[in-house]
């Protein structure tokens, strides 16, 4: 891990409502990942052997006993770019994240559990794909993300690749170099019937499960990685945080 670089917030005091998580309002960030249509039973699909209209470019797949959603997620792997000019290798990895414990808030007498960020992180030069592998509807998570500031000073030392290959397909363009800009943060709530795609230098609050204290999350997490710190994940640090996520009471995340 690279030297997390710290940021003075200079009175900045901010709450932010947590909204669920829906393909469209996530788009800058990355992908958001859910069954478009769950109701929709494969075999019925097969027997028309019409998809038309169908999101995803949806074709009917093996054998005709799936719906085949087609570039639901972009995966990035842009380390050619990396200064340090080693190689990016898929790497994946299960996290199995406790859920944490809230702090709670009594606002106009509805008490609501809060989450204060005090760190955002990003992968410059790929993209992280976290996947819930069991549906749990106790359970779910919090996902927050931040577009980038105009470079600056404070993170010259910061490399990021600055286009990508020719005929990527991508929904966003890259973020470059960039400090988060707090003012823009967004805070999501996900079920676990979702996945989550951070695009390539998306700025991210570390994984944050949600649920009842004796619960975790397991997620199937996929990214590229060179094991050279600085190009694999940057972090800032902002101290005693005066960000705060609110979260709804019994907030529950919509489909797709």
């Amino acid at each position: 891990m690279a030297t997390p670089i710290k940021i003075r917030l200079n009175g900045l005091d901010m709450v932010v409502d947590a909204v669920p998580l829906e393909l469209e309002a996530f788009k800058p960030f990355g992908d958001a990942v859910a069954n478009p249509q769950p109701n929709l039973h494969p075999a019925m699909a097969a027997k028309a052997n019409d998809t038309a209209g169908m999101p995803f470019d949806a074709i009917v797949a093996n054998q005709g006993t799936a719906i085949k959603y087609q570039h639901v997620s972009r995966i990035e792997n842009l380390y050619d770019q990396a200064p340090s000019g080693r190689t990016g290798v898929a790497v994946s990895n299960m996290f199995t994240c406790a859920s944490r414990a809230l702090p709670r808030r009594l606002e106009a007498g509805v008490e609501r559990e809060v989450f204060p960020v005090t760190v955002l992180e990003r992968h410059p030069f790929t993209s992280q794909t976290f996947v819930p592998l069991r549906a749990d509807p106790q359970s779910r998570y919090l996902v927050v993300v931040a577009p980038n500031l105009s470079p600056s000073a404070q993170d010259q030392q910061l490399p990021v690749p600055s286009s990508r290959p020719p005929g990527t397909i991508a929904n966003r363009e890259l973020p470059g170099r960039g400090l988060p800009d707090l003012k823009g943060l967004r805070a999501f709530i996900a079920t676990t019937d979702q996945a989550v795609t951070y695009g390539a230098g998306t700025w991210h609050s570390p994984m944050v499960a949600l649920g009842p204290a004796d619960k975790a999350i397991d997620f199937f997490v996929f990214q590229f990685a060179n094991e050279v710190s600085v190009e694999d994940c940057q972090e800032v640090l902002f101290g005693p945080s005066t960000i705060t996520v609110r979260l709804q009471p019994q907030s529950r995340a919509s489909k797709l």
